[in-house]
């Protein structure tokens, strides 16, 4: 669960958000848009875990190998009615 608040507020009472924070998530807001998240240290360090095991890489490092097996891959059956999504009918 997520609690927004304007950023006015969150100033205002920044140690009640500082609890509140401990049970969810606090969104920030300005001008009714949301410009940033308060969480707890633990999401947050959670996050960044999360950050750091992602890999991630660009198709030109892909050998012409990579490249043709992925081209050649395809869909599991089980998963066919997904291509109904990318259907323009």
């Amino acid at each position: 669960m997520t609690t927004t608040i304007p950023a006015s507020e969150f100033t205002r009472n920044f140690g009640h958000y500082r609890m509140v924070v401990q049970r969810e998530t606090v969104a920030v807001s300005s001008h009714g848009r949301i410009t940033g998240y308060f969480v707890a240290p633990a999401e947050y360090e959670a996050f960044q875990r999360f950050k750091a095991q992602r890999h991630s890489f660009a198709t030109v490092e892909l050998s012409e190998a990579e490249a043709e097996a992925i081209g050649a891959s395809r869909m599991d059956e089980r998963h066919a009615h997904l291509d109904a999504l990318l259907d323009p009918k």
